[in-house]
């Protein structure tokens, strides 16, 4: 059925390592990956200009700057403050489909699965095409793509996906308290539209600790999804 690493928790540097993704297309089974940065980062889609960015507010506030493979809205990562996860499925897995809307579903089952097992309900995973909305291509937690989790029409899981000719990656992403404001005080905008989309953005999203009731022991939410990931799709 395929490898997992249960406990491959990476506290790489936040360098071009961390978002390298073409050394999984060697990897002949799945493989999901818990993921860390080390320092503040703030993450592009794939198709965002960097002029999005304020530098100095990047050098003030030692942010550093990277860009994922996957499209979608920006993303910021600070240390201990998301569950990150990486997960690699060749063409010939089980969990592969072809159509890039249907694709992601199972992550997004099998993140509501994971969070069941913790007591929580009332999650809904998002299928078809993705509809980004007002602020969607911005910032990646206020649109809705394909496999993406929400709670009570919140974001709760945001997800990206790279596909190649070997299979695809997904990228997951929960935070543990959702704040839109560390994210849009690095975009190069006056002080009056950021707040203008710190109001629209911030409604859009929830973080785990935020939910009612609210998750706790987030080591065991990690360590359940990781540790269920190689039955996923077994018949």
């Amino acid at each position: 059925m395929g490898a997992v690493s249960r406990r491959s928790f990476l506290r790489l540097s936040p360098s071009k390592a961390l978002f390298e993704v073409e050394r999984f297309r060697s990897e002949p089974r799945r493989l999901a990956l818990a993921r860390e940065v080390t320092r503040p980062t703030l993450v592009l889609g794939s198709t965002q200009p960097t002029e999005l960015v304020d530098p100095d507010a990047l050098r003030r506030r030692g942010v550093e700057l990277a860009r994922r493979r996957g499209g979608g809205g920006a993303v910021y990562l600070e240390p201990a403050r998301q569950l990150w996860l990486d997960a690699w499925i060749p063409r010939d897995d089980p969990l592969w489909v072809a159509d890039v809307s249907a694709a992601a579903e199972w992550v997004g089952a099998w993140w509501v699965d994971t969070l069941a097992r913790q007591g929580q309900s009332g999650f809904d995973v998002h299928s078809g095409r993705s509809f980004p909305g007002e602020f969607g291509d911005l910032v990646c937690f206020a649109g809705r793509g394909p496999g993406e989790v929400f709670h009570g029409g919140r974001k709760v899981v945001g997800l990206s996906q790279w596909r190649a000719r070997e299979g695809a990656l997904f990228s997951s992403c929960a935070y543990v308290r959702w704040d839109a404001k560390p994210l849009l005080e690095l975009f190069s905008a006056d002080e009056r539209v950021r707040e203008e989309l710190d109001r629209g953005v911030n409604r859009l999203a929830v973080g785990l600790a935020e939910l009612d009731p609210a998750v706790g022991g987030l080591r065991g939410v990690l360590d359940d999804l990781l540790g269920s990931f190689s039955s996923l799709g077994a018949t």
